[in-house]
């Protein structure tokens, strides 16, 4: 395992980063990453729960709100004590290694899913909340490995290249699974008219219930590269006194952020504008579900076309990070998806911004309909923002914290984007089950981006 040169980061040395082989690995996590996001948290797994193991649409939606809520606020707790004990220990792929492996075993326990078994609803869950813990601990680290690999002023390029290599994994992989996997269980067939591998049974849904299992092995074979060539930082000392010091670290840095205004200003925006994107992603394919009738091979269509123009959106905004600054690129993203949110709900199965149409016709073409087609355009505004708003956002961190504690400040980004995260999935489990309207527990987002760009705006780079 290759490591950062101790002289190398020495006060007054000529600064050397590792060949683009080591950049390309470290590229690669996103990749890895990504089918945990695309398959099961927003475009196959999660609306397949939502109508085919919870009782109805509804129910499944707050119910997985209930879920996410819960990862959330361990993830929100513990990423800032991880973080600052990483960067007293030094090391980052331990901890990458160990919480990928929570997420490929509660991937691959996702199998058990079968349609209308309640019995299996709890333990679903757990494992979904476990997965999501993983993926977001084990993002953490792979963040706070950036400011080693390029030069300041290409850091934004990086994260976006990283963002952009992500979707297209993401696209890879629904693929898979729609082209090869999941089938209508009506036809036997999938979308491009095969039969599943594997002899996977349409009837009990077995090429959606393959999206777990997938989205593991996809993580061990794509994250090894980043293992085998990109360097790590030195140890530094035993992980029990890095504990110690990790801590002290810890707690004097949230002293002192009272007089770090602009990146208070900055943790405490992305604290509600993630929080509300989040919320829209984990979303979107339930929505869709519940206002269309979509199954996974609408909804996984509509996934390849959202990020499809994420890849270009994350690679675009990379560019114009360094060109314009990752603040003006968070602020804009952030206006189109306010917009498109308040624009999605004004779309219904049988109206578009209060004009009345044809509703959806059961066995019609792939988005026939008017509101279909309004919603994958909405949606592709969406995926086109979503990309760079993350991904300027690691990189205005970079810019603004201590580059002796930059994975604690990433682990208290990410406990900004997940010390309310479980707030905005509950509201929507809650506001969609008191109300029994879906389009009333998505509303709640509009407020998410409204104070996150009010916010930002205080923020001075």
């Amino acid at each position: 395992m290759t490591t950062i040169a101790p002289d190398a980061r020495m006060a007054g040395a000529p600064r050397t980063y590792p060949p683009r082989a080591a950049v390309a690995s470290w590229i690669f996590f996103d990749w890895a990453a990504q089918p945990y996001f695309t398959l099961i948290t927003t475009f196959v797994f999660a609306p397949y729960f939502a109508t085919s193991v919870a009782p109805d649409p509804a129910a499944g939606q707050s119910l997985w709100g209930f879920a996410m809520a819960a990862a959330g606020m361990a993830i929100a707790l513990l990423s800032p004590v991880l973080g600052a004990i990483a960067d007293a220990a030094g090391r980052r792929k331990p901890w990458i290694a160990a919480f990928g492996a929570v997420l490929v075993l509660a991937s691959c326990a996702l199998w058990v899913g079968k349609p209308g078994d309640h019995a299996v609803i709890p333990p679903l869950l757990t494992a979904v909340a476990l997965a999501s813990v993983g993926a977001e601990f084990a993002t953490v680290f792979n963040n706070a490995m950036m400011p080693t690999l390029v030069p300041p002023e290409r850091i934004g390029r990086l994260s976006g290249t990283g963002w952009a290599t992500g979707y297209i994994g993401g696209i890879v992989s629904l693929i898979i699974v729609l082209g090869f996997l999941a089938a209508n269980p009506e036809t036997g067939r999938t979308l491009l008219g095969f039969t599943p591998l594997f002899g996977l049974d349409p009837a009990t849904h077995e090429g959606d219930r393959a999206a777990g299992p997938l989205t593991g092995l996809w993580f061990i074979v794509f994250v090894t590269p980043m293992f085998l060539f990109t360097p790590d930082y030195p140890a530094k000392r035993p992980v029990r006194e890095a504990l110690h010091e990790g801590l002290a670290n810890l707690r004097r840095s949230l002293k002192s952020l009272p007089q770090q205004k602009s990146l208070a200003a900055f943790l405490l925006a992305n604290m509600i504008y993630t929080d509300g994107l989040v919320s829209l992603f984990a979303f979107g394919g339930i929505y869709a579900a519940g206002t269309f009738g979509w199954h996974t091979i609408q909804i996984g269509t509509f996934g390849i076309i959202l990020a499809i123009a994420g890849t270009f959106g994350a690679w675009l905004g990379g560019k114009l990070d360094d060109f314009l600054g990752p603040k003006c690129v968070i602020a804009g993203s952030m206006l189109i998806l306010l917009l498109s949110v308040a624009a999605i709900l004004l779309v219904d199965k049988d109206s578009v911004l209060f004009v009345k149409v044809a509703p959806p016709v059961p066995g019609g073409p792939l988005f026939g309909a008017a509101a279909e087609r309004a919603y994958v355009v909405l949606g592709c505004l969406i995926g086109a923002a979503g990309g760079p708003l993350q991904a300027a956002s690691r990189t205005l961190l970079i810019r603004l914290a201590p580059k002796d504690r930059i994975a604690q400040y990433f682990g208290l980004f990410a406990l900004t984007g997940k010390v309310t995260s479980f707030i905005g999935p509950l509201l929507i489990g809650v506001i969609t089950a008191v109300t029994a309207s879906q389009k009333a527990g998505m509303a709640l987002l509009v407020v998410f981006f409204v104070a996150g760009l009010a916010l930002l705006m205080r923020v001075r780079e």
